[in-house]
């Protein structure tokens, strides 16, 4: 009897220990609902349709994950689709840490063009917990694994939405490390009805996928592939921001995948989202991944009870369907685009066409104002003068040419000398200069055909030049690229102390997925610039190069949201856009998130305020926002510490508006500012308001 004893709690043993634990201690009421039952876990949210949403989770070891995904509406349940797994394929490669090429903010790097392995990520699905953050439930799945990476699952289901992400969560104990990742799901059951997406026409494309059908890349529009069935479809799509890191081009490089056999890697059918590991072929830095940092590997799901077309109009609304959305009392302003129209096209004989297709690109994603960096390589900016002033005046007639009520196409060009590293020069009217001068040469004579004409030499008459003619500059991509040590070798010339010097641009460079917002390299620049002592600024660039309709610009693009109520007229000057960033009467945004209030005792962004008495202040901000909210950030400097308080936002819901007060305590501070970024890493700041 003993004997039989022992035999039958070894069994029992083995059987507990072979069932995942679903550990559900975290787990609070928020609207959702999770249950169990033995291999299964059950997560219902409301998806803000008068519906929930309703994802079962198979923890058995060699069933797919997703046991089904669906959505129960008006006492009826109805099953999209069943017999998911998720598959996730990492690229490692080598990092250049150079300190002379930036360290980890490098971007001059060239990471598949050495040695780098391809492999899938192993889930093995030992346990799982269940946790509640705000008005989202987690569930964290033990554990996934590579070469050298590990980590565990994450599924986040969003209240108010029927969206949901899925991550892999790894870290790796490597130095010097740049990834890249594609991830989808792949069918373990019956294959999906039809398959649909929209190619960059916005054409909605549908195709009837078999088993048998190949791995196939994708060019489409709006990041998105959808498998559609009967009672609904599923959209899986990566952040639209962050899932990019940064070329100078926006090509479109088939940045979604479907069929069997992908990459020899998923012998199933799948769908999902890639990255092309030689990007454009120029300058390919990647993902950074430093030593112990949690790499987010992530995809968005929306399940949906409607056919493709319609659940894709869903997923357009989380980007205003990639346009950049209207803000009363403020313009839309994007800077740095090398498109070379005016050598390209306008000087090299070709037929010019009445409208170039980079301004419908331009136009339709919403912007009104739009600041070129022309003669970046081809063109004469030093010279000689029959030629520089004849490129100068093709740039000013087709600028004005092209440039309407609606829409200002304004004149500039990014300089590579007197300064230091690279540099846009701006003016607020057409200005005919040469960055150049002949020893004992005038810096300013009258020409008869072109008026005035500047001649420049050395640092001096640059600024001599924008004192005089009321113009701006900036450094380009600051400490990274052609400017990795600048503007901080800089920062004691009276050039940059000058209000002509408006400060930096915000790129995001470099990419890096363990951070919850997008790069720090500048915002880090405009925080120390503050500690220095200057009052300057940092607005947004996208620095690009070609222009198109078929490229994938929206990823690559962020905004200036300028406080202006009018769009000043072309003949007459653009005093007042450049007057606008002078004085810090703006904020950054990529589009998602904007900032339409943010004031302290009335004092708002580029203004000077003297606290008297008390320094605790209530910050008045008012933010909206498409994908739910992570967090906002109040950041504040003394002159030597930057000082940041994170104000936790992760209770809000998809597609909201909301005004706040925050209290903090200003004591001893020298300026402040706001950041506020989503659950996909988009995000919008503001400038400083300078204390006194």
């Amino acid at each position: 009897m003993k004997k039989i004893l022992v035999f039958l709690l070894l069994i029992f043993s083995q059987y507990i220990s072979a069932q995942p634990i679903v550990e559900l201690k975290a787990f609070k009421a928020n609207g959702a609902s999770v249950t169990t039952d033995k291999k299964l876990i059950t997560v219902k949210w409301p998806n803000g349709a008068s519906a929930f949403s309703r994802v079962v989770l198979d923890l058995e070891k060699d069933q797919p994950l997703f046991y089904s995904i669906g959505e129960d509406a008006k006492g009826r349940s109805v099953e999209i689709v069943k017999g998911l797994d998720p598959a996730f394929i990492l690229r490692q490669g080598k990092r250049t840490l150079s300190p002379s090429s930036g360290g980890w903010d490098v971007f001059f790097d060239k990471v598949p063009d050495r040695l780098y392995t391809t492999e899938l990520i192993r889930l093995d699905k030992t346990e799982a917990s269940v946790h509640t953050a705000g008005s989202s439930t987690v569930i964290k799945i033990n554990k996934i694994s590579s070469r050298d990476f590990s980590g565990h699952l994450e599924i986040t289901f969003y209240n108010g939405s029927p969206l949901f992400n899925v991550a892999a969560v790894m870290a790796t104990d490597k130095d010097s490390t740049a990834i890249l990742y594609d991830a989808g799901l792949v069918n373990k059951k019956a294959l999906w009805k039809n398959l649909a997406w929209s190619d960059v026409k916005n054409t909605m494309l549908r195709m009837e996928p078999s088993v048998s059908t190949p791995s196939t890349n994708v060019e489409v529009k709006y990041r998105t592939v959808i498998g559609e069935n009967a009672a609904g479809s599923l959209a899986v799509f990566p952040a639209p921001h962050q899932y990019f890191y940064p070329l100078d081009e926006a090509f479109n490089l088939k940045f979604t995948w479907y069929g069997r056999n992908y990459l020899d890697l998923v012998p199933d059918f799948g769908i999902g989202i890639r990255q092309e590991p030689i990007g454009d072929r120029r300058f390919v830095p990647w993902f950074n991944a430093p030593p112990q940092t949690q790499q987010r590997l992530n995809f968005f799901c929306l399940a949906s009870s409607k056919n493709a077309k319609a659940t894709l109009e869903l997923v357009k609304q989380f980007t205003n369907n990639d346009v950049f959305p209207q803000l009363a009392g403020h313009k839309r302003m994007a800077t740095h685009f090398h498109n070379e129209f005016i050598m390209d096209v306008v000087l090299s004989g070709k037929p010019v066409p009445e409208k170039p297709e980079f301004v419908d690109v331009l136009k339709n994603a919403g912007l009104d104002i739009v600041k070129l960096a022309e003669f970046h390589g081809p063109g004469h900016p030093k010279g000689p003068d029959s030629i520089r002033l004849v490129e100068l005046k093709a740039l000013f007639e087709q600028t004005k040419r092209l440039s309407d009520s609606s829409f200002l196409l304004l004149p500039g060009e990014e300089a590579n000398n007197f300064y230091g590293g690279h540099w846009l020069a701006f003016f607020p009217k057409p200005v005919y200069w040469i960055m150049s001068k002949k020893e004992n040469a005038p810096f300013e004579t009258k020409d008869p055909q072109y008026g005035t004409v500047y001649r420049v030499g050395n640092k001096e008459e640059m600024l001599k030049l924008l004192e005089k003619e009321k113009g701006l500059a900036w450094v380009a991509h600051a400490r990274t690229k052609g400017s990795t040590d600048y503007p901080d070798k800089y920062k004691d010339e009276a050039f940059f102390k000058s209000d002509t010097y408006l400060g930096a641009a915000w790129k995001s460079i470099p990419a890096d997925l363990s951070w919850p917002k997008l790069s720090e390299r500048v915002l880090k620049l405009v925080d120390d610039m503050a500690n220095w002592g200057h009052r300057k600024h940092a607005i947004a660039e996208s620095d690009i190069f070609t222009i198109t309709n078929q490229n994938e610009m929206y990823a690559h693009l962020n905004v200036i949201y300028l406080k202006l109520n009018k769009l000043p007229a072309y003949e007459q000057g653009w005093q007042p856009v450049l007057d606008a960033m002078r004085n810090g009467k703006f904020f950054v945004s990529t589009g998602e998130v904007l900032i339409p209030n943010f004031t302290i005792n009335g004092k708002e962004s580029g203004d000077v305020l003297k606290l008297s008495g008390t320094k605790k202040v209530n910050i008045e901000a008012a933010l909206q926002w498409n994908f739910p909210m992570n967090f906002a950030e109040i950041v504040s400097g003394d002159g030597e510490k930057v000082y940041r308080e994170r104000i936790n936002l992760n209770y809000t819901k998809a597609f909201g508006k909301q005004k706040f007060s925050w209290p903090v305590d200003l004591s001893g501070r020298k300026w402040v500012r706001l950041e506020a970024w989503d659950i996909a890493a988009n995000g919008a700041f503001t400038p400083m308001i300078w204390l006194e």
